[in-house]
C-alpha cells in the first residue's frame, strides 16, 4: 500500500515535517512493506517557505533586517534560482515569536522587517514574490511594510512619520514617488477575515498580540483612517476583500502597496509541490495538525488534503492535538484521532507531541490491521 503523509504544523511543538517523520515511524511499525511519501505541507503560516523551499529544492537566503519593535535581527527567506522566485514568511521578521509577552507592543509593532526582505528579494532579481501571512506581532495595515519599500507617510505640515499604527490617524498623505518598482507578489493566506469589523484584524487578532479593549478600538479606527484616506486619494479600496485582515492588515498593505493577488496559502504550497498528483497516486492520505477546530474549515491546510483526497476518492485519516466537536470538521475525514492517549498536562503532550504522535499513527495502523484480518 502507498500512503502519503501530508501533516500541516503542531503549533508550538512540531513542525510540518517533524509530524510527518512521526506519523511515518509509528505506521511503519505496523506495516513496514508500505510506501509512504512525506509531504509536510502549510497554508501560509509558519512553515510556508519551508514547504516551498522543500518543494522545490530551495536556498535559504538571510540577510539583516529589523523586528517587529526596530531593533536589528537577521531573518532568512526561500530562494529558488531557476524560477527566480522568492518564498517569505512575514512572521520572519515580523512574527509574535520574535517578542516574549512583556515587550508585546500592539500599537508601536510594525513590519517594516517583513518589507527588507522583500526589498533584498527583489534586489536579488525576483521575478515572483510569495508572502506567507501568518503569526504576526503586528496591527499596522501594512505601513511599516510599505515604508521599506519606499512609502512615506506624511502629516498635513509634511512632516514624516514613523510608521506604527499608533501615528495612523496623523497621516494625512502617502507619498509614492520614491516607492520600489516591485514584480508580481502573491499573499498566501489561510484565513478570510477582512481588515475591518467584528470579523477584522483588530478584534479577532490584535488580543492575541498584547491588546487590550481600549488599544483593539484605537487600531480599528486607526486601521479605518489608513483605509479612508487610501480610498480618498488613491480610489482603492480593499477593505472589505477576504485576507485583508491577515497577518495584523498584511494583506490589507500588500493587495494596497505591493498589487497584490491574496491566494489561498495552501493552494500555493500544493501547487508547488505537485500534491494531487501524489494524492492520486496514493492507497491512503495522512493529514493532521495541532488542533481541528472551526477554523480548519477557513482554507487550513488538513481542509485542502482532506479535499483532494476525497475528489480521487481515496480514505483520509487526520491526528490532531485537539479536536473539538464540529460534525462540519468531522465531515472532512473519514477517520479522526486524537493523539494524546493517556492523562497529561499541555506542557507535557507539547514538549512529547512527537512520542504521542507516533504512538497515535501506531494505534491507527494497528485498527486498519484488524480490520483487514476481520
Amino acid at each position: 500500500m502507498k500512503v502519503l503523509v501530508a501533516p500541516d504544523k503542531f503549533k508550538g511543538s512540531l513542525t510540518a515535517a517533524a509530524a510527518a517523520r512521526a506519523i511515518a515511524s509509528g505506521w511503519a511499525t505496523i506495516f513496514p512493506d508500505d510506501m509512504i511519501d512525506l509531504a509536510p505541507i502549510a497554508d501560509g503560516g509558519e512553515g510556508f517557505a519551508e514547504a516551498l523551499a522543500a518543494a522545490m529544492c530551495g536556498a535559504w537566503i538571510t540577510v539583516p533586517a529589523h523586528d517587529p519593535l526596530g531593533r536589528p535581527i537577521e531573518a532568512r527567506y526561500a530562494w529558488m534560482e531557476e524560477r527566480r522566485l522568492a518564498a517569505i514568511e512575514m512572521s520572519e521578521a515580523s512574527g509574535l515569536w520574535r517578542l516574549p509577552a512583556s515587550e508585546r507592543a500592539p500599537l508601536r509593532a510594525n513590519t517594516f522587517g517583513t518589507g527588507e526582505l522583500i526589498r533584498d528579494a527583489v534586489a536579488r532579481g525576483a521575478q515572483t514574490i510569495l508572502v506567507g501571512l501568518g503569526g504576526s506581532a503586528t496591527t499596522d495595515g501594512g505601513v511599516g511594510m510599505a515604508a521599506a519599500l519606499g512609502y512615506k507617510f506624511l502629516t498635513t505640515d509634511g512632516e514624516s512619520l514613523d510608521p506604527i499604527p499608533e501615528n495612523l490617524l496623523a497621516l494625512t498623505r502617502i507619498d509614492r514617488t520614491s516607492a520600489l518598482e516591485l514584480p508580481t507578489v502573491i499573499a498566501a493566506c489561510d484565513v478570510q477575515n477582512p481588515l475591518l469589523g467584528p470579523r477584522g484584524t483588530a478584534h479577532v487578532f490584535a488580543p492575541q498580540k498584547g491588546a487590550d479593549a481600549r488599544t483593539v478600538e484605537h487600531l480599528e479606527y486607526a486601521l479605518k483612517s489608513l483605509a479612508d484616506l487610501l480610498t480618498e486619494q488613491w480610489e482603492c479600496d480593499y477593505r472589505d476583500t477576504p485576507g485583508a485582515g491577515a497577518a495584523g492588515g498584511l494583506g490589507f498593505g500588500l493587495m494596497i502597496f505591493c498589487n497584490a493577488q491574496i491566494r489561498n496559502g495552501f493552494d500555493v504550497v500544493s501547487e508547488a509541490m505537485q500534491l494531487e498528483t501524489r494524492v492520486r497516486a496514493s492507497d491512503l492520505v495522512i493529514t493532521g495538525e495541532g488542533s481541528l477546530d472551526g477554523q480548519t474549515l477557513e482554507g487550513k491546510g488538513p481542509a485542502g488534503v482532506a479535499a483532494l483526497a476525497h475528489a480521487q476518492r481515496k480514505p483520509v485519516l487526520a491526528f490532531a492535538g485537539s479536536i473539538v466537536d464540529n460534525s462540519d470538521v468531522d465531515a472532512l475525514f473519514d477517520a479522526v484521532f486524537g493523539i494524546v492517549d493517556r492523562p497529561a498536562t499541555r506542557e507535557d503532550a507539547m514538549r512529547n507531541a512527537a512520542e504521542y504522535l507516533e504512538r497515535a499513527a501506531r494505534r491507527a495502523a494497528r485498527g486498519i490491521a484488524l480490520g483487514r484480518k476481520i
